[in-house]
């Protein structure tokens, strides 16, 4: 029976802002790991882009391997086994709420990119209006392979989808969020800050039972965990119904300043936020 399960963000938690492990944060999940606590990642990131980073920094081998046993990828839609890459669970959005989606986002002239289900989550077809929009270009850039332009007035769907990405500037998320939020009811819908610029607005519309609690309260629900035994991890938006669910949550210090009235708040991404939030849990339990 394991002593209870450590839940972390990656992107700007355990992530440091170079994109690498803090030794400190590595050292203590082995720790942590060692007295009988399981970890898991709860990541935005897809599960290509996920293990394209471990790959990256050469995480993989038994020299230099992630302490790590679960990843939920891409905000909840997926759930994964760390060791063999087998996926345990994920939920996607049917051909119709697509559609649905897709329509609104037309009629108001919104850039989005629509995901294809997992496990082909980072294949995308993709509209953009032609407004200035450089965090959208930017993301194209970067999966441009894997990227597939709709043809000028269609809006036909692609059937299932794991998620609709809609990407505005900076100075239009809190209102474009709020509108699709307030549109979209019947379905999860996420804001993150750009993980690319640190600036710009990701809305994700996912299927209704997707966000990163969901996908951590599955999980320890089948590994007979408790929630009083959870700790959780964060830095954004997209974090926040992790940390408002799990029993013991922490906000790192580089995280937006509306958040940090919500948490306790432990030192930045950059300076061993997860080992200090480790070494509060500890002590608390």
């Amino acid at each position: 029976m394991y002593k209870g399960l450590f839940v972390t963000d990656l992107d700007g938690t355990l992530l440091t802002d170079e994109k690498t492990f803090n030794p400190k944060d590595l050292a203590a999940l082995k720790t942590l790991r060692e007295e009988g606590f399981l970890v898991a990642i709860a990541t935005g990131r897809s599960a290509y882009s996920f293990n394209g980073l471990i790959e990256n920094l050469e995480m993989r081998g038994a020299e230099n391997r992630l302490v790590v046993d679960y990843v939920s990828f891409s905000t909840g839609a997926g759930l994964m086994d760390y060791a063999d890459g087998s996926l345990l669970r994920s939920i996607s959005l049917t051909e119709d709420e697509v559609c649905t989606i897709v329509k609104y986002l037309e009629a108001s002239l919104l850039d989005y990119m629509i995901h294809r289900a997992v496990p082909e989550t980072h294949h995308f077809l993709y509209r953009q209006h032609g407004e200035e929009n450089p965090d959208f270009l930017r993301r194209l850039d970067i999966y441009r392979e894997h990227a597939t332009s709709l043809p000028p007035g269609c809006v036909n769907c692609p059937g299932k989808a794991t998620e609709v990405l809609c990407i505005v500037p900076g100075d239009r998320g809190d209102s474009v969020a709020a509108m699709l939020q307030k549109v979209f009811p019947q379905f999860s819908v996420i804001r993150a800050t750009s993980p690319l610029d640190g600036e710009s607005c990701w809305i994700e519309i996912f299927a209704p039972a997707v966000s990163k609690s969901s996908s951590i309260a599955w999980l320890a629900e089948m590994l007979g965990i408790a929630k009083k035994n959870i700790c959780a991890v964060g830095n954004d938006y997209n974090d926040e119904d992790l940390l408002g669910w799990a029993e013991t949550s922490y906000l790192v210090n580089n995280s937006p300043a509306r958040l940090k009235n919500l948490f306790p708040v432990v030192t930045s991404n950059n300076n061993g936020g997860i080992d200090e939030a480790i070494g509060r849990w500890l002590k608390k339990i």
